[in-house]
């Protein structure tokens, strides 16, 4: 339960990296109140009720509105989470200096096996305590 929970927050949050640094348009088509297209990547395809194009001869005529809209949404991704190390400030390098040596400092003489009580004889025992109380661990 522990692995897949794990997992299902790793894809969770890969896919927010994802549609937060992403950037993309969604264009939509609408003929009156109706949505005609919708597109992500491409440009939509119309109703063919667009405004027409006045002849020479009457151009002075006024055009009726269409009744045709078209909305755009732009989703602009984000382009700042590169993290630049060379302006660490005074503090900041400290903090990282003393974090390595006292990391690097853990694992140091951990091939020894270091036993400290090797050279004392265990204490000479009359009674057995555990039995004389009736006291078991278990």
């Amino acid at each position: 339960m522990k692995l897949f929970f794990h997992k299902m927050l790793s894809a969770t949050l890969a896919t927010l990296v994802l549609f937060t640094t992403m950037s993309f348009t969604i264009d939509m088509h609408y003929c009156g109140d109706h949505l005609v297209d919708f597109s992500l990547f491409d440009k939509v395809k119309t109703c063919g009720m667009e405004k027409q194009i006045p002849t020479k001869d009457c151009g002075n005529e006024l055009t009726e509105k269409s009744c045709c809209s078209e909305l755009q949404i732009v989703m602009e991704g984000q382009d700042d989470l590169k993290f630049s190390y060379d302006t660490l400030n005074l503090e900041q390098q400290v903090f990282v200096a003393t974090f390595f040596y006292s990391y690097i400092n853990l694992f140091e003489g951990l091939d020894e096996n270091i036993i400290p009580f090797k050279d004392y004889n265990p204490p000479y025992l009359i009674r057995d305590i555990q039995k004389l109380h009736e006291t078991y661990l278990i």
